[in-house]
């Protein structure tokens, strides 16, 4: 089963000007419209962390259980 059979349309509205601007950033992408639009969409959405990475970062914000790096090159050796 191919990903597009998993995709469904749905009617969007967008200002006249700004479907125009859109669909000249899609041409000069070498994309088309539903594409760069999906493309623009997944960019956003994919920046938002997952729980268990919201946690890392508390985590990591907090300083708790953390060790300087004092050589970069012996640290990836250990891991």
């Amino acid at each position: 089963m191919s990903g597009d059979s998993l995709k469904i349309q749905t009617p969007l509205r967008f200002n006249k000007e700004l479907l125009s601007l859109i669909k000249e950033k899609a041409k000069a992408e070498k994309r088309s419209l539903n594409n760069y639009i999906e493309y623009l969409l997944y960019k956003d959405v994919g920046n938002i962390p997952n729980n268990e990475t919201i946690e890392a970062i508390k985590e990591a914000r907090s300083n708790k259980n953390l060790e300087p790096i004092a050589d970069l090159t012996s640290w990836l050796e250990e891991i």
